[in-house]
């Protein structure tokens, strides 16, 4: 009878630990170029260990007094990754032990994150180096061959960036029509169309669904020595009513709305969200350095409100604006300060018909065909020097002008201020009619 009370004791201990266990209610992962993240979703802030085996590489981690939710599929996350070819579990007593079994060696990296919307405890595993992600860093097709260019000529560079991605969804309207999904989408429609524009060259500040650090965004803009750097989103408002586009550049003192600040306070939380291990400089010359820079903008500033000008004007034509002029916010991704740079909000997924016209191929052709006139009519009318843009001009400031779908003679007038007659004239035209690919001249207006 003694050891029969003495079993049950034991069993009710047991019992009592395992309820007091944390529950570890899901594992994600996300491919990036240079690395994977791999994210545990965990009930409490937890502890845990990290180490790496080799001969098959793999890497173990084994979190404290953890048991899994009932149900949880954990090996499902592997689906489609290229540096974890695999993930299995097992119990050890209190802890609950994983094992990554990756294609390559590859270096891990810990932290864990306090609860922020829509997350709750988070453990973060980042495996650096290992198997390259060609799912990833691949394009989706390959890239036209680059036009015949005179000797020193280069292109205009404009960075693309889709916001949010991986951990941090963004906005989620209704359907679950995600923000990152999205402007990844736009983005990348973007990017093919001007890479076949004569002298552009896009470049993905994302490619894919994972999160990269706000101020690595604009680091990455300034590496590729961008001549304009596009934030394409897709928010939401507390209003679901909210519709149409917007164009934000960096504000130098205030915001220049309500619906601004809130946003601007909204987006730079992403980081919070994205999971950021090392959010702290790195030392003083680091902390100085970005001083300084910030102190630079000020000259950047009227070129960004000038580019996002055009913008705006060529979103007015695909649909409502939600402001019809360039409104003005502390966005964190702006904060470059030799690149001109603009936010463009392509509409309200918190609306549910702007959300699922966002989510339509055709609405994103429409605002792609946008976001390209803009930023053509900003290039051409600020061409760099050097680049075939620029040399695209005549003698008195004439603007080569290539058709593009969707063009219309009208049209073109009204984005360089001149009249449809003064075009006909210039380019020896009988009628207004155009095509796809001809290349007229534009008269300095």
């Amino acid at each position: 009878m003694k050891s029969l009370c003495i079993a049950s004791f034991l069993l009710l201990a047991g019992l009592g630990f395992n309820a007091q266990a944390r529950s570890l209610d899901g594992v994600r992962m996300h491919d990036a170029p240079n690395y994977t993240r791999v994210v545990f979703d965990i009930s409490e802030a937890v502890q845990y260990e990290l180490f790496t085996l080799s001969n098959p590489d793999r890497v173990v981690v084994d979190l404290k007094n953890v048991r899994p939710r009932g149900g949880l599929d954990a090996a499902a996350s592997t689906r489609g990754q290229s540096r974890v070819k695999t993930l299995r579990t097992s119990v050890r007593g209190a802890d609950f032990r994983v094992v990554l079994d990756l294609a390559a060696p590859a270096q891990p990296k810990g932290f864990t994150l306090e609860p922020v919307a829509p997350h709750g405890h988070r453990l973060v595993i980042d495996l650096h180096g290992g198997a390259p992600a060609a799912a990833v860093s691949a394009p989706r097709r390959a890239p036209p061959p680059p036009p015949p260019r005179p000797e020193g000529q280069r292109s205009v560079v404009i960075a693309i960036d889709a916001g949010h991605g991986g951990e941090d969804p963004g906005a989620i309207g209704p359907g679950r029509v995600m923000e990152k999904h999205v402007v990844l989408s736009i983005s990348r429609k973007l990017a093919a169309k001007l890479n076949q524009t004569a002298g552009y060259r896009a470049v993905l500040v994302r490619s894919g669904d994972y999160y990269i650090p706000l101020r690595q965004r604009v680091q990455i803009a300034r590496e590729q020595r961008a001549d304009l750097f596009v934030s394409v989103h897709a928010d939401a408002f507390r209003n679901p009513h909210i519709t149409g586009g917007s164009v934000y550049t960096l504000s130098e003192r205030g915001a220049s709305s309500e619906n601004a600040r809130w946003l601007a306070e909204k987006e730079n939380r992403s980081d919070l969200i994205g999971g950021v291990g090392d959010v702290a400089l790195g030392d003083k010359d680091d902390m100085l350095a970005h001083v300084l820079l910030d102190l630079s903008m000020s000259a950047n500033r009227s070129a960004s409100i000038e580019a996002g000008q055009y913008v705006l004007a060529q979103l007015g034509r695909v649909g409502k604006l939600h402001k019809t002029r360039v409104e003005q916010a502390g966005f964190a991704v702006l904060k470059s300060p030799d690149v001109p740079s603009i936010l463009v909000e392509t509409g309200f997924i918190s609306n549910p018909e702007e959300a699922r016209r966002l989510n339509t191929e055709a609405h994103q052709d429409r605002l792609v065909d946008a976001l390209l006139h803009g930023i053509r009519n900003y290039m051409e009318a600020n061409a760099p020097p050097g680049t075939l843009i620029a040399a695209g001009r005549g003698a008195g400031g004439d603007v080569r002008y290539t058709i593009a779908r969707g063009d219309t003679l009208s049209g073109i007038a009204s984005r360089y201020g001149i009249s449809a007659s003064r075009i006909r004239t210039a380019n020896g035209l009988r009628s207004d009619v155009i095509r796809v690919g001809q290349t007229i001249v534009i008269p300095a207006g």
